[in-house]
């Protein structure tokens, strides 16, 4: 039986549930208490093993995509060309569909966070392994653990609205795959901590947000 919690990551479509991730807070509480954290603006999502930009397409499944096909609302943490990023895991077990957190403004301990960087600025967290710098995560410890109850966690109950939500292309991924040029990616249109905006697409009086 699933929590409610898990819930939230499954039973909808994956494009769906990274759409409702923009706006909603996370925060990490690392191993001396200290928190950091902030409100995702970007999300892609990656749809298994028919999606060629996956580490699950074609039904590849190795030691270290494992968490992928663990329960929805765990954690998949991956290393690439030396970095870590963050998916949250969606859809039922053994589904190995995931929604990897791309941009983060910072809300909670921004001054850790940017020391953690080694910088200011929107570059603080405005890309997926950036953002899991700053907020101080150097392992895959976190690797398989449910946000539910893991120090890296999401709060799927509050949050604030983005005005206006853009849908393109992921970034990073095999053009020449056949699903290369979906429209798997989401953003809150002008939030200056999106990967890759530019100075006159930046909307610094709300960042983006109703209300």
């Amino acid at each position: 039986m699933l929590t409610k919690y898990q819930q939230f990551f499954t039973g909808r479509p994956t494009e769906e549930i990274a759409q409702s991730l923009l706006g909603k807070q996370i925060v990490y509480t690392n191993s001396d208490g200290t928190k950091t954290g902030g409100l995702i603006v970007e999300t892609e999502a990656y749809l298994g093993e028919n999606d060629s930009a996956s580490h699950a397409f074609n039904g590849r499944r190795t030691n270290y995509s494992e968490s992928l096909y663990g329960n929805p609302g765990n954690i998949y943490i991956y290393q690439i060309r030396g970095h870590y990023c963050f998916d949250v895991v969606v859809q039922d077990a053994e589904e190995p569909q995931g929604v990897l957190i791309r941009g983060l403004e910072p809300t909670v301990n921004q001054e850790q966070m940017a020391t953690n960087r080694g910088m200011n600025s929107f570059n603080v967290s405005n890309g997926p392994a950036k953002l899991v710098q700053a907020l101080g995560i150097h392992s895959r410890e976190l690797d398989g653990k449910p946000l539910e109850t893991s120090p890296l966690t999401i709060d799927i109950t509050s949050g604030k609205k983005p005005r206006e939500i853009v849908t393109g292309s992921r970034i990073g991924v095999n053009l020449k795959g056949k699903d290369g040029r979906k429209p798997y990616r989401f953003y809150v249109k002008g939030n200056p901590y999106v990967s890759g905006l530019r100075k006159r697409e930046m909307n610094l009086e709300d960042y983006g947000w109703e209300g």
